[in-house]
């Protein structure tokens, strides 16, 4: 049995960025996921697209929440360390009809208080970005529109949070949820029973089962969306976030220049029933093809190194959910969060914050609460701090994922830093993102993995679960 004053369920871009927050406080957190490690639902196959809030309704949730999660992603990621930039984007029309949208949207963004938008026409449009289809009639051009990696800065808000004192109990599933009269709730997990006086819904696809246990009933249309990465030889094809002109249910397929160097194309927008369903398609690939083709047509699915699908939780009414319940005093919900909610994540934990104040939570600062992420980062030291590194340590000279020049001594420390599983290691360093995929390197990460935690080859998995790479000896 354990006790906590606020229970967050979920461990994901918003339940991390809710623990992040709140590890402000003198409170006794406890963070609990299902998987075997954080980020690994929706959050992981996130685009990783910082939006500026043009495309959103004004007056919804969705609308102001982006626009301000948007101006704090600076302050964000330079105290986690996290790689981020305001690349920009281009919204394309292609026809002359198409004109009058691009009107309306920066219309719309203003009425949002997005910042900088202006409609290009053109040579402008073309210097700006010259690989551009010469089809392009013109373009809204939005400036504070950024990249991410999704996956990195979940993992980087979890690490913090840890590090101000927040429990995060990983393979750590819901099963329960009950109320006493006193106001306290008891969760029920497959591993023991958690008491505690607030539960914070953020289980991403899954929250609406969650508040099912709770007595609240709301609706979700799973949204499949799949997603291709080119090899880095295409790096700077696109300097900005590419958008089509966008439909009622969808931004569209966008071409995303990453952080990372990579180009990725996608996502599609599918309903789905199977919550489980990650599967890519060859329709799905040819669709996406065909219309980033449409907007630049140097892209060459040949380039295609990877490809990953995620699924979005998209409410009935098409916006955010964050309401506390009207079923259980100090149980809140913060549910539907499709795109924008990687923008929306800083603003949506402020938010979460003060529904909490009103259902009666007391929060005071902690004066010990440190808001930046210790962590070296290999790549980015200089030459002399590299040479100075690997005489301390010789692990950091011994690459061992030449593709993403990845280094024995980046994967022992991620391991020290909680990575158990093959993606956890790749979510924390790169290794295996390359062009191979791994082809090369797993069978060496592996082997570091076996020795660094003392497990038999056979236990290790990709993801988790029955996820196992060996299953046992041949001969």
């Amino acid at each position: 049995m354990e006790k906590a004053d606020v229970i967050i369920i979920g461990a994901g871009i918003i339940g991390t960025c809710i623990a992040r927050f709140l590890a402000k406080y003198k409170l006794n957190i406890v963070l609990v996921e299902k998987e075997a490690d954080v980020g690994f639902g929706t959050s992981k196959a996130n685009s990783g697209v910082i939006h500026a809030g043009f495309h959103d309704k004004p007056g919804t949730l969705k609308a102001d929440l982006c626009v301000a999660g948007n101006s704090m992603f600076d302050k964000l990621c330079k105290e986690l360390n996290v790689p981020f930039k305001r690349c920009g984007a281009l919204l394309i029309a292609l026809k002359d009809e198409e004109l009058g949208i691009l009107e309306e949207l920066k219309i719309q963004g203003e009425k949002n208080e997005v910042p900088g938008l202006k409609i290009i026409k053109g040579s402008y449009l073309f210097q700006l970005e010259p690989n551009l289809t010469k089809k392009a009639k013109a373009a809204l051009y939005s400036p504070t529109v950024g990249i991410a990696p999704p996956y990195e800065l979940t993992i980087a808000l979890a690490e913090n949070a840890r590090q101000n004192g927040i429990r995060i109990l990983l393979n750590t599933e819901v099963k329960n949820i009950t109320s006493q009269g006193d106001g306290t709730k008891i969760v029920e997990t497959q591993k023991n029973l958690i008491f505690a006086n607030y539960i914070i819904n953020a289980a991403g696809l899954f929250a609406d089962e969650i508040a099912r246990m709770a007595k609240d009933k709301f609706t979700f249309t799973p949204r499949k969306g799949e997603e291709y990465i080119l090899d880095k030889k295409e790096k700077g094809l696109v300097r900005h976030v590419i958008f089509p002109i966008p439909k009622k249910e969808t931004k569209g397929v966008l071409i995303i220049p990453t952080v990372d160097g990579n180009i990725m194309i996608g996502p599609t927008s599918e309903i789905v029933d199977n919550k489980f369903d990650l599967s890519t398609t060859r329709g799905g690939l040819q669709m996406i093809l065909e219309k980033v083709k449409k907007l630049v047509p140097a892209i060459n699915g040949k380039d295609i190194i990877a490809s990953f699908a995620g699924l979005r939780a998209t409410s009935k009414n098409g916006d955010f959910i964050i309401q506390p319940s009207n079923k259980i005093k100090g149980f809140i919900n913060v549910a539907g969060i499709d795109s924008p909610g990687l923008t929306a994540a800083p603003a949506i934990a402020k938010m979460v914050i003060d529904i909490l104040k009103e259902e009666g939570l007391r929060l005071v600062q902690r004066e010990e609460y440190q808001p930046y992420r210790r962590l070296i980062k290999f790549q980015e030291l200089s030459l002399e701090q590299k040479n100075r590194l690997i005489k301390e340590d010789k692990r950091y000279g011994n690459v061992v994922c030449r593709c993403e020049n990845v280094t024995e001594g980046e994967i022992v420390d991620a391991i020290r830093r909680g990575a158990r599983t093959l993606d956890s290691l790749k979510f924390r360093t790169r290794v295996g993102m390359g062009r191979c995929q791994g082809g090369f390197c797993t069978p060496k990460v592996m082997k570091i993995m076996e020795d660094e935690l003392n497990i038999p080859l056979e236990k290790i998995t990709k993801r988790g679960g029955k996820s196992n790479i060996l299953w046992g000896k041949s001969k």
